[in-house]
């Protein structure tokens, strides 16, 4: 199962990668192309809009397309899109080859995991959810401290490296997998997004997003006297975080496949919101920062494969339409952190963002316990193995 999966995980580092290591590219990229770095730092924000976008319009238009030809043609303008940027001589051309970036990125991942879901069993599909993740999730424990490195030299080549990854990534999945046909009738995979369950459930994605990035937005701010400023001491906790991550990634996934996800998921967001309460008692030290940051991770991984897990389960004809509407759900979690925690800090310094970042995991805490009683499983067949 795992060689198949293989380049799904590959693809799915790809797409987090060129997200996170821009970050870290940002100060090479603006005096490259003579504007700031706040103007340099929207590329950034155009990445993550046209990705939200994406996702859901392109999981539609491609839900009757062969998930593999579906893929392919996403990761061809991925690489293209990296191409472009690499080859980018000003903000405007760096900044249209960012959109056909994450217009290809957008469905990147919300395909791969629905490839997933099909070419695994069902009694292993969390693994699977898990394992295909586990890429974007390594990416970011790697891609900030890789684009800071990189960015001292050429952030050129960062940007070739990553459409190289693509380009491996398509390889990989034009002879692994099988082609994937949808076996049933385009008003059949629409019908689940009618449910107030359907709605509910990726507002809780929504909401555990918010959470972990009201605080992780700002973690730099709020860990300043921990690091002493230190730029490198930082990365090293957010390296620790990013293996936390994918943790919880892999352990939600193997947990799944034996107990429930709703179960699962309310005990994440529990022990998630404590972690959050303690937040500034647990980063008085750099010892204790180290170990909460590791904890952090794997309660802010868990939650994402969970969630895409009980999606699959519910509808999986549905599941590049659903995991596609969930990966904005996440995306616009993430926004929204970033807004309401430099809202909060008009009141409140960094160090005490896991307040109300615990408040947002709170909503979706509760609004899991709504949705726990999930509906009758949508009566669809799944996606049919072809062969080649």
């Amino acid at each position: 199962m795992y060689k198949r999966l293989s380049p799904l995980a590959l693809a799915t580092f790809a797409v987090g990668t060129d997200g996170f290591v821009i970050a870290g590219l940002l100060p090479s990229i603006a005096e490259d192309l003579n504007v700031s770095v706040p103007t340099a730092g929207q590329l950034v924000t155009a990445f993550a809009l046209t990705l939200a976008i994406a996702a859901p319009v392109f999981g539609w238009a491609t839900s009757s397309m062969d998930r593999r030809k579906a893929l392919l043609i996403a990761l061809g303008v991925f690489a293209i899109g990296n191409v472009a940027t690499a080859l980018g001589t000003s903000y405007a051309a760096v900044m249209t080859a960012r959109v056909i970036t994450a217009a290809g990125a957008g469905i990147i991942t919300s395909t791969a995991s629905s490839a997933a879901a099909v070419v695994s069993p069902p009694e292993r599909r969390g693994s699977a959810l898990a394992f295909v993740l586990g890429g974007l999730t390594l990416s970011s424990a790697i891609g900030l401290p890789l684009g800071t490195l990189i960015g001292r030299s050429d952030w050129h080549l960062t940007l070739w490296a990553v459409a190289g990854l693509g380009l491996v990534a398509a390889l990989g999945v034009a002879f692994a997998l099988p082609k994937m046909l949808p076996s049933t009738t385009f008003r059949a995979r629409l019908q689940p997004l009618k449910e107030r369950w359907v709605l509910g459930t990726l507002t809780v994605t929504t909401l555990a997003l918010t959470g972990a990035y009201l605080l992780y937005t700002y973690i730099g701010a709020a860990l300043a006297d921990t690091t002493d400023g230190s730029e490198t001491t930082l990365i090293w906790v957010l390296f620790v975080y990013g293996l936390g991550v994918l943790g919880g990634n892999l352990l939600a996934g193997r947990l799944s496949d034996h107990y429930p996800a709703e179960r699962l998921l309310l005990g994440a967001l529990a022990v998630f919101i404590i972690v959050l309460l303690v937040s500034r008692p647990a980063i008085e030290t750099l010892g204790t920062t180290f170990l909460w940051a590791a904890v952090w991770g794997v309660l802010v991984g868990a939650p994402s494969v969970l969630q895409q897990h009980r999606l699959v389960t519910h509808a999986p004809a549905a599941t590049p339409m659903l995991l596609g509407l969930n990966s904005s759900a996440i995306y616009l979690g993430v926004a929204l952190g970033g807004a309401l925690g430099g809202l909060f800090q008009n009141w409140i310094a960094p160090v005490w963002l896991g307040i109300p970042a615990a408040g947002a995991t709170l909503l979706a805490f509760l609004l899991t316990l709504a949705t726990t009683q999930s509906p009758k499983r949508v009566a669809v067949e799944e996606p049919s193995l072809a062969t080649n």
